[in-house]
C-alpha cells in the first residue's frame, strides 16, 4: 500500500488552475525531487500535503498513523526563543509518558545538526537560522518530510553533510530545489508540474534531464505540424466551400475542432530573457587590496575576519567568494568595494567602476511597492540599451505579465522576487557585477539562462554562492574563507570554480604544501618531487565546459595584456612622462607590474589547461 494517495487534486487561485486533476502514490523510502517553473504550484502541492492547505477538489489519503512535516521556503524574521525551544516546537506528543523520549528526540538532532541549545535564534545568521528550523521538522522523525529549497542560506559544508545525512534517511523525502548537485545525488524519482499537470517521470535527475530534452524536440515536431496543417485548413475554409458534401461537413468540423485545440491548449511557460547591459570599460584595475587586516569588533581578542589579505582584481575577472556561513563572506565583497575600511592595510579602487548589487536577502525591494514601481522607479518607460522601452514589455521577458506586474512585491514568491531583483539591477548599465546568493529560488532554466548571460559578461564579476554547480559554470577563480578548529579564518585564492578548488585543495593536503594565490604553485614545471602525481592526476582529469571556454578565451586574454604592456612601455619611455605629478608616475608603474602579472599568471594557467588536454 502506498504511502500517500493523491487522487484529482485541483487547485486554483485566479486564471488558470494551478494543477488540475493530478493524481499519483508515493511510496515508502522514496526520494522525491519536485520541479517546475517559479509559479507553477510546487509551494502549494507541498503545502496540501503537508495539510496546510485545503485543495479545490480531490483528495489526500495518508497511511494511518503516518507523520508529515515540511520545511517552509523562507525564513521567519519573528521567531522567539533559543534553539531548543525552537526544535521541540515539532514535536507532536507532549504528554508526560513521552518526556524522556522527547528529551532524547531533542538531545539526538541537536548533536548531529551541530546546534547548541541555549543559542537566541533571533541573533543567528540566516543559514543557522535555516539549520535550527531543519532540525525542528526532523526532530519529529515524519515518515515524509517536505523540503521547500533546504539549501537556501545554507553553506556548502552544510550542504553537503545534509545531503549525507538525508541519503541515510530512512523515511520517504520530498524536495524543491534549484541546487542541481543536490537533485543529481539526492533524487531518485522527479515529478514534475508543468501546465497544469503533474508528470511522473521515474527516474534519476540526470536522466530525467535526457529524457527531458527529447520529449522538448518531440514536442516541438508535433507543434509544427499542427500549426502547418491548421494554416492549410484555414486557407482551404477562406476558399470557400464548394458543395454541401458529407466529407466537406466532416471537414468543417474538423477545423472547429482544430481551432478548439488551438485556443484552449495551454500557452508553455516561457524562459527569461535576461539581458544585461554593459556600461562602458571600466579601468584596467578594479581593486587591489594589500595587506588588509578586518576586525568586526574592537575587542582585545576579536577574531580576525581578514588577516594580513592580499589581492587584486582585474577588469574582466569572474571571482567566487566561498565561505561557511558567518565566516565573512560579504564583508569581503564590502572591503574589496571600499564600503568597509580595514583597521590596517590599503583598498585601491579603479576608475570608471559602475556597480550593480545583489543581496542575498533582497533589502532593495519595497514589499509594499508593485513589480512595475519597484523595476521603473515610478517612471513608464525605461532606457535599456540606448533605447526607451515601457516598463510593462521590458518585464515580460522577466515572466512578468501586465497583470503580473502590478502585483505587490509582497505577495511574490522567492523565485519571483529574485526574478525581480534581476530586472531592476540589469535595468542598469554596470561593468561590475556583485552578486550575494544569486540563485536561490531560482528556477533552472532561469539559472541556466543567468549562468550564460554572466559566462558572456565582458565585465568584472564578484559572486558569493554555495551553489557548486553555478561556481563552476561561471567563475575562473575562488576566494575560499576558511575557518579552523580555533576560529581561526585564513583567506587565499584558487583557480577554477568549486570542484577545482577541492582538487588543489586534496593536491596541496597530500603534499604538505600551502596553497598559493599564485598560479605557478600549480604548474607541471614545478621541481617539488612530490609534484609529479598530482600533476599526473592534472593531465588524467578531462577539461570541464567552463574550463575549456577559459581556455579558448586565454589566447586574446594575453594578446589584450600584451598590447596594454606595451602601450605603457611606450609611455614609460618617454622623457616626458617623468615630468608628470609623482602620484601619477606611481600609479601608472603599480598598473604595469599588475598587468605584467597579470600576464604571467595568464601564461601559466594556459600551460596548466594545455597540459591536461596533453
Amino acid at each position: 500500500m502506498p504511502l500517500v494517495s493523491i487522487n484529482d487534486l485541483t487547485v486554483r487561485f485566479r486564471g488558470p488552475a494551478l494543477f488540475e486533476n493530478i493524481s499519483n502514490n508515493i511510496e515508502h523510502g522514496e526520494r522525491i525531487g519536485l520541479l517546475g517553473r517559479n509559479g507553477t504550484g510546487k509551494t502549494t502541492l507541498m503545502k496540501v500535503l503537508a495539510g496546510e492547505m485545503t485543495p479545490d477538489h480531490g483528495t489526500v489519503l495518508f497511511n494511518t498513523g503516518a507523520k508529515v512535516a515540511l520545511l517552509p521556503q523562507g525564513v521567519p524574521q519573528d521567531i522567539v526563543g533559543n534553539v531548543e525551544e525552537i526544535v521541540r516546537q515539532g514535536l507532536t506528543n507532549h504528554d508526560f509518558e513521552n518526556s524522556w523520549q522527547n528529551d532524547v528526540q531533542v538531545k539526538q538532532i541537536l548533536s548531529r545538526m551541530n546546534l547548541q541549545p541555549d543559542t537566541i535564534v533571533a541573533n543567528m545568521s540566516s543559514g543557522m537560522k535555516r539549520r535550527v528550523l531543519l532540525a525542528r521538522s526532523l526532530v519529529n522523525q515524519p515518515d515524509l518530510l517536505l523540503l521547500d529549497e533546504p539549501t537556501n542560506h545554507l553553506d556548502i559544508d552544510a550542504i553537503v553533510w545534509l545531503e549525507d545525512f538525508l541519503l541515510r534517511w530512512p523515511t520517504t523525502l520530498m524536495f524543491v530545489t534549484h541546487d542541481r548537485q543536490f537533485l543529481k545525488r539526492l533524487a531518485n524519482r522527479i515529478w514534475e508540474i508543468d501546465a497544469g499537470q503533474l508528470f511522473d517521470w521515474t527516474c534519476d535527475y540526470t536522466t530525467f534531464l535526457e529524457r527531458k530534452q527529447a520529449a522538448l524536440e518531440a514536442q516541438e515536431k508535433q507543434f509544427a505540424l499542427f500549426e502547418k496543417r491548421l494554416a492549410e485548413e484555414e486557407v482551404w475554409i477562406r476558399q470557400g466551400i464548394k458543395a454541401r458534401r458529407t466529407r466537406n461537413e466532416g471537414r468543417v468540423r474538423r477545423l472547429e475542432e482544430m481551432r478548439r485545440v488551438h485556443r484552449d491548449r495551454r500557452s508553455k511557460v516561457g524562459v527569461a530573457n535576461l539581458k544585461i547591459q554593459e556600461a562602458t570599460r571600466s579601468g584596467a584595475l578594479v581593486s587591489e587590496v594589500k595587506n588588509v587586516t578586518f576586525v568586526h569588533s574592537t575587542e582585545l581578542n576579536a577574531p580576525k575576519i581578514l588577516d594580513n589579505f592580499s589581492t587584486t582584481i582585474m577588469r574582466g575577472d569572474t571571482v567566487g567568494i566561498i565561505g561557511q556561513n558567518g565566516s565573512g563572506k560579504s564583508t569581503l565583497l564590502k572591503v574589496l568595494l571600499g564600503e568597509k575600511k580595514p583597521q590596517s592595510g590599503t583598498v585601491r579602487l579603479g576608475t570608471n567602476l559602475q556597480i550593480v548589487y545583489f543581496d542575498q536577502l533582497r533589502e532593495q525591494l519595497d514589499e509594499d511597492q508593485t513589480i512595475e514601481e519597484c523595476v521603473s522607479d515610478g517612471y513608464q518607460m525605461i532606457q535599456i540599451e540606448g533605447r526607451s522601452r515601457h516598463v510593462l514589455g521590458y518585464l515580460q521577458d522577466f515572466l512578468f505579465t501586465a497583470e503580473r506586474a502590478r502585483t505587490p512585491i509582497k505577495f511574490l514568491s522567492g523565485g519571483e522576487r529574485s526574478r525581480v531583483l534581476l530586472a531592476k539591477l540589469f535595468a542598469k548599465p554596470a561593468n561590475v557585477i556583485v552578486l550575494d546568493e544569486p540563485t536561490n529560488d531560482l528556477d533552472s532554466e532561469t539559472l541556466e539562462m543567468l549562468e550564460e548571460r554572466l559566462v558572456d559578461f565582458s565585465g568584472t564579476l564578484l559572486v558569493v554562492s554555495h551553489d557548486r554547480e553555478f561556481l563552476n559554470n561561471v567563475v575562473t577563480s575562488t576566494v575560499v574563507i576558511e575557518v579552523g578548529e580555533n576560529g581561526k579564518r585564513t583567506t587565499q585564492e584558487y583557480f577554477g570554480g568549486y570542484d577545482d578548488w577541492i582538487r588543489q585543495r586534496q593536491s596541496t593536503s597530500e603534499n604538505k604544501m600551502p596553497a598559493k594565490a599564485n598560479a605557478l604553485s600549480l604548474q607541471p614545471e614545478s621541481s617539488s618531487p612530490n609534484s609529479t602525481a598530482s600533476n599526473a592526476t592534472l593531465t588524467k582529469k578531462k577539461l570541464t565546459y567552463k574550463e575549456q571556454r577559459e581556455l579558448d578565451g586565454l589566447p586574446a586574454d594575453i594578446d589584450q595584456l600584451e598590447g596594454q604592456i606595451a602601450e605603457l612601455h611606450v609611455e614609460l619611455a618617454d622623457p616626458a612622462f617623468y615630468k608628470q605629478p609623482g602620484d601619477l608616475i606611481a600609479s601608472k608603474q603599480s598598473t604595469l607590474q599588475i598587468l605584467e602579472a597579470k600576464l604571467t599568471t595568464a601564461f601559466a594557467r594556459w600551460e596548466e589547461l594545455e597540459a591536461r588536454l596533453t
